[in-house]
């Protein structure tokens, strides 16, 4: 049976080009970037030229590019790394973990946040953001598109009003580098974080935009790595992947958005016509590859299970709360109710998703759906 994969917003496969340009430096180019001698300068320079690509993707300069471990190391750097007591950051109800954890982390040493709501349709709304922002407000972290439902959020004006107000502000950006267009300087960005797997690259790696003249501490000590911002010996392989998968994403950005775009609406055109179905998040100002669907009766886990017997691998919402029962945070952010909020269904293409496979979900989930509502004890009670 063909395996088809509809997850593409928890992880990517490596690409082909981005595999063949990691594997000289597992074995013949295998030397540490901080040695002097040419296996040492061989290392440094393919960095540099990672870092150079990494940088042009988001329109930065290349010293403004910090290598990490991923979008929640990023998210850490920037939080936790600029606060004193007393010191105010405002966010978003609807965050990743790696930022909502991180604040209420920060409010145990003093830090005060402000968690803005989002509208029904996912939206932060930006006078709420010029509401929020008081003399003590140092940072705004907003997240330039949801992870679960995919609504792109009004960064630049954003930016523009901390840029006015005088306060730093950081996105994290794991779900729209190398997919969607960013341009740091012409939307205020300070601070931005991005991963290297959401985008055909290799795990365990990922970056920090740090606009020049902005500053945190360090979460590691003990090397001078990283413009003395992360110590260790580089990940020299997986970052050359990364700055290959990002340079193959500004290629290819806008022939992929226009391909995913088209079998979404394809897909949501399709799922809405199930009866008491609904789409989570905008309908037009969301991310090219998101889908993500709410049914009513029946539980986001039973319809993975299913799809997964019949081959289409999705997700109830973020990969990082998979093994959770809590209802999603990001759907009761929204209005939904916990019992609602358990009914959803994250539908996310890549950019090998075809006609063929959208049709095959669209012929075999309304089964699913009526199959597990005719057992369903919220169906049969309301019944």
């Amino acid at each position: 049976m063909k395996r088809i994969y509809l997850d593409h917003a928890a992880t990517t496969p490596v690409a082909k080009e981005v595999l063949e340009a990691m594997a000289p430096y597992f074995s013949q180019r295998f030397g540490n970037a901080s040695s002097l001698y040419s296996f040492g300068r061989e290392a440094k320079e393919a960095i540099e030229d990672a870092r150079q690509k990494a940088a042009k993707v988001i329109n930065a300069e290349p010293r403004e590019v910090i290598f990490t471990s991923g979008g929640s190391e990023s998210d850490n750097m920037v939080l936790r790394g600029m606060f004193k007591p007393g010191d105010h950051v405002i966010t978003s109800a609807f965050e990743h973990h790696a930022v909502l954890h991180t604040c209420k982390e920060l409010e145990k040493y003093g830090i005060k946040v402000t968690y803005l709501p989002v509208t029904k349709d996912g939206f932060v709304r930006t006078e709420d953001v010029k509401k929020a922002i008081t003399k003590s407000t140092k940072l705004v972290s907003i997240m330039h598109a949801n992870n679960e439902i995919g609504t792109i959020q009004p960064i630049a004006e954003i930016g523009r009003i901390c840029r006015n107000a005088g306060v730093l502000f950081h996105t994290d950006a794991v779900q729209t580098y190398g997919k969607i267009p960013i341009d740091v300087k012409k939307m205020n960005i300070d601070f931005l974080s991005a991963s290297g797997h959401k985008l055909y690259g290799p795990k365990g790696v990922g970056m920090l935009f740090m606009r020049a003249g902005a500053s945190v501490r360090p979460l590691i000590t003990g090397g001078s790595q990283e413009h003395k911002l992360r110590a260790g010996t580089e990940n020299t392989a997986g970052l050359v992947g990364f700055g290959k998968a990002a340079e193959l994403a500004m290629r290819d950005m806008g022939k992929e958005a226009a391909q995913e775009t088209k079998l979404r609406d394809t897909l949501i055109d399709g799922v809405l016509k199930i009866e008491e179905s609904w789409l989570n998040g905008s309908r037009q100002n969301r991310l090219p590859n998101n889908a993500n669907f709410g049914f009513s009766y029946i539980e986001g886990e039973s319809i993975i299970l299913h799809l997964d017997i019949k081959g289409v691998s999705a997700s109830t919402g973020s990969a990082c709360s998979s093994e959770s029962l809590t209802p999603s945070h990001v759907l009761t952010s929204i209005g939904l109710s916990p019992v609602k909020a358990h009914g959803s269904l994250r539908l996310t293409l890549g950019k090998d998703s075809t006609k063929e496979e959208i049709s095959y979900v669209l012929e075999v989930l309304p089964e699913i759906v009526e199959n597990l509502r005719k057992i369903s004890p919220m169906r049969l009670a309301r019944k």
